[in-house]
């Protein structure tokens, strides 16, 4: 069994390694239901036991995939978080929508209120088959989704959004709360409004960007608040490398990117690391960190990302990288 680590203030104990549903959501390409049940059992036999999932991914096909894998396991037995901000409605088939391919036919609309965060979630419930969700996650908000139309989300938010995650917690429905966000600053925003209990954060507290490390990891530790790392690979670009055609931040990597992970992939090389090695341990090991999003549609990737995680980091991986410490900053561990 794998290690557990408590998130925020709350009951809710996760494993260190957490499976990441997008990809069975068919992104960026369409996942045979075969293969989407083989790397779930597989991540289940690993020891896992805690399954995040979103709305967003394939327009409920990652929650229903996730619930039928799920609903003969005993629900007190894994950790199940989703996410909400956008509310899924019956539409039209669709052969693509937003990355994902052969979507569930549901049209989508924004909507941060509280009336639009229940109703996500009821229609979470459904998908799932489950009554309750142990962590949820406001999906999204922030500049880097929404530019100039941010500023009307995060009202709702702030107005009646909030209120009601606080309600639906004390009511069961749900047993933590937080962000799920590729952007900083939104934290920091948010976290100067209210207490979260967690934050998914995806592709800023990674090897090649440690954009999160000026302010957002301190105020975590202030607040209380736990960190779950997603995006620990930048859209691709630290388990490919520093090849034609690689991906960062959903977007070909530009030339001082390529120069980065060029340097990083040298570093990880006099530890005997492969670059994706180094990705793997930068994030595992990081104080501060509950757990660590592994996001696969297939078997094999998922076991050799943990059999590389079996294998404890160099001696002198932090000296090398210039990580923080353990010691003294593991108050979310």
């Amino acid at each position: 069994m794998r290690a557990r680590r408590q998130i925020g203030n709350t009951g809710v104990l996760v494993t260190d390694i957490s499976f990441g549903a997008s990809a069975i959501g068919n992104m960026g390409r369409i996942v045979p239901e075969p293969e989407a049940n083989e790397v779930l059992q597989s991540a289940w036999e690993a020891g896992i036991r805690y399954f995040d999932t979103a709305p967003h991914y394939g327009r409920g096909r990652s929650e229903e995939r996730l619930g039928r894998f799920l609903k003969s396991r005993r629900r007190e037995d894994y950790v199940l978080s989703t996410k909400v901000g956008r509310v899924l409605s019956p539409g039209t088939p669709l052969k693509e929508a937003d990355g994902f391919f052969d979507p569930l036919p549901n049209a989508v609309r924004y909507d941060y209120s509280g009336d639009g965060i229940e109703a996500s979630l009821e229609g979470s419930f459904e998908r799932l088959q489950t009554r309750h969700v142990d962590i949820v996650y406001i999906h999204d908000i922030g500049t880097y989704t929404h530019g100039v139309s941010n500023g009307t989300h995060m009202r709702n938010l702030l107005a009646t959004g909030l209120d009601r995650l606080q309600r639906l917690k004390d009511r069961g429905k749900i047993r933590a709360f937080g962000l799920g966000v590729n952007e900083t600053r939104v934290c920091l925003d948010l976290l100067n409004e209210t207490d979260l209990d967690a934050i998914l954060l995806a592709g800023r507290l990674t090897l090649l960007d440690r954009e999160a490390e000026d302010q957002l990891v301190g105020r975590c530790r202030e607040k209380g608040t736990s960190l779950v790392l997603g995006g620990i690979f930048n859209s691709g670009i630290l388990a490919t490398g520093p090849v034609e055609g690689a991906w960062f931040d959903y977007a070909p990597a530009p030339a001082e990117i390529l120069a980065k992970v060029t340097a990083l992939k040298e570093q990880a090389e006099t530890l005997g690391l492969p670059l994706a090695g180094a990705a793997l341990h930068f994030a595992h090991s990081y104080p501060g960190a509950a757990s660590v999003l592994l996001g696969t549609s297939k078997a094999s990737s998922l076991k050799r990302n943990l059999d590389c995680l079996a294998e404890a980091p160099p001696a002198n991986f932090s000296r090398v990288f210039g990580t923080p410490a353990q010691e003294g900053l593991q108050a979310n561990l």
